[in-house]
Formats: structure tokens, sequence, C-alpha cells
């Protein structure tokens, strides 16, 4: 049985989804944007073997909105695994989700296992990607930066009411080019609308929590927190451009040469560049998902 739920975490209220079953519980985080309905189609093909739980980040999906931070979304992880009384969760997550799995797997050596399928920040300095000239890298940066402003500034902007019937159904049509399940992509799509008593429509995350994400994802350092994780820890990174991304092609494919050597070098974590995925993996390919994930956490892999 399928059970929505919600649990207060402090003064944020937390929408979770409970996929239910007596297994081993494995929790499934989002990526910045999305809500707990883009994470179903994996969920239900890890529920065979483990309780699997789904959650909207704070300011995401049906959760409140709150500060963000790294120790506030932790804390919002713990309070959802003591709710529902999760002993020691494996954590998987994805974009941003993931960027929180590797921290609570840095904070919590006891976990069986944190995944995180593409948690990387964007690049943001030249040294991160090798092979390009520097001078061409420095430029193209400073391109990406332009782009990820015009995202900040349309973020939580009212959808006008008669083009709302419009916006769902180009949304079906991007789930059918991406071969998605239709109901959940439309689910997930609803779920991050925010109506008012007034008639208006917008879209979460807002401004505000738009905002605070990218201060906070474009200040972390990775490198020291896989080197201090001492629990088991899978990263599995793309091996494509996103169609968002082809216009920055270049820059992201030296991007993902950096990633890789920065997790070979990594110690103990293992790594796993996933054939024809690219940072919407998830949706690409949440079978093959399923089975490196179940893999990595039974020790079958």
């Amino acid at each position: 049985m399928i059970h929505d739920r919600l649990v207060e975490a402090g003064s944020v209220q937390l929408a979770v989804r409970d996929f239910g079953g007596e297994r081993a519980p494995l929790v499934l985080l989002h990526g910045a944007g999305g809500n707990l309905a883009q994470m179903t189609t994996l969920a239900r093909a890890l529920r065979e073997g483990f309780r699997v739980v789904t959650m909207d980040l704070r300011g995401h999906g049906r959760s409140a909105d709150g500060d963000w931070s790294w120790d506030a979304a932790l804390g919002d992880l713990a309070a959802v695994c003591v709710e529902l009384a999760l002993d020691r969760p494996a954590i998987v997550g994805d974009g941003l989700g993931g960027m929180v799995a590797a921290l609570w797997g840095q904070r919590h050596p006891e976990s069986p296992g944190v995944v995180s399928l593409d948690g990387n920040p964007p690049p943001s300095r030249v040294e991160q990607l090798p092979g390009m000239d520097p001078e061409k890298a420095a430029a193209e940066l400073a391109r990406l930066e332009s782009a990820f402003d015009v995202i900040e500034a349309s973020a939580g902007a009212d959808i006008p009411a008669d083009e709302l019937a419009d916006l769902v159904e180009r949304q079906r049509m991007a789930a059918r080019d991406m071969g998605a399940n239709e109901k959940v992509w439309i689910e997930g799509f609803r779920r991050n609308l925010v109506h008012t008593r007034e008639g208006r429509t917008s879209v979460r995350p807002s401004a505000w929590t738009t905002s605070q994400l990218r201060e906070l994802i474009g200040g972390l350092d990775l490198g020291p927190v896989y080197a201090a994780t001492t629990c088991p820890e899978l990263v599995v990174l793309p091996t494509r451009n996103a169609p968002e991304q082809e216009s920055f092609g270049e820059l992201y494919t030296a991007y993902r040469d950096h990633l890789v050597e920065q997790v070979r070098t990594a110690g103990r974590l293992r790594y796993l560049s996933l054939a024809d995925a690219s940072s919407a993996m998830v949706i690409e390919q949440p079978a093959a998902l399923a089975s490196v994930i179940t893999g990595f956490l039974t020790g079958e892999r």
C-alpha cells in the first residue's frame, strides 16, 4: 500500500510518500526544481527489494517553504526517518538530492549506503574544464552563469490562467519525447503548482528558494565530503549531455571528465559512468538504475 503523509520538521511541514513493505528502508530524494512524484518510476522498480520512501524537499512539491541550508535539509531527512521509524536507511538522491545523500553519508558512517545520481554542482571554475582552452572556458562559464541568471529571474513567476492548459499539454509532449510515464510526469508538474485564493498560479520552487539553492550548490565542494565518508558510497555519472545542456556541449563534456577524475581518486568511493545516460537518468533509465542501486546496496556488485 502506498501512503501519503505529512511530517513535521521543526517549523517546516514535509510531504512524504511511503511505498510500504517490510524490507530494508531506502529514501529517494529528487533534484532541484522537482518533487517526489518524479522519483515514482524508480521507486516502483526498487520496491520489490526495499521499503521505499520518497519526500518533497523543503520549498518543493507539497512541502512547506523554509530557509535552505545543508543542515536544514539533513535535519528534514532525519525527521522523516524518525517519524517513519526508518532504522539505518540507505539514501539515494538525484541532482540536489544526490548532494544531500553525499552529506548524509559523511555524517552517518552507520549507513548501509548512499548513492548519488549525478549529484554535482555545475561547473564554476576554469580548472574544472580539462582540455578546454582557458580563455574559451572562462567565456563559456560566464555564458552559463548568465543562463542561470535568467532561470533564477523567472523562478516562481505567475502563469496566466489562459496559458495553463497549453503548458500542461506541452508537458505531455515532453513526457512522450523522453519516453517517460506520462501520468507520472504530469503529476510531477502539477505537484509544483501553487494556486492562490486570488486565482493566481505559479510554479515552485519560488525565486527565494531558487536563489538560496543556487548559492548553496555553488559553494559546495564535494571533494572533502567524499574523503571524509566511511559508509559505502556510489556516484553514478552521466555520459552525455541532456537536451538543455547541448548549447554548452563542450563545457559539459569537459566537466564530465573532471568529475570522473574527482571520483576516481576519492579513495573508498565507487563510481559508475552509466552508458547513454544524461543528468535526466532517473527518467531515461529507471530500470537500469534500480538494478545498479540494488546490486550496490545488497553487495551483489
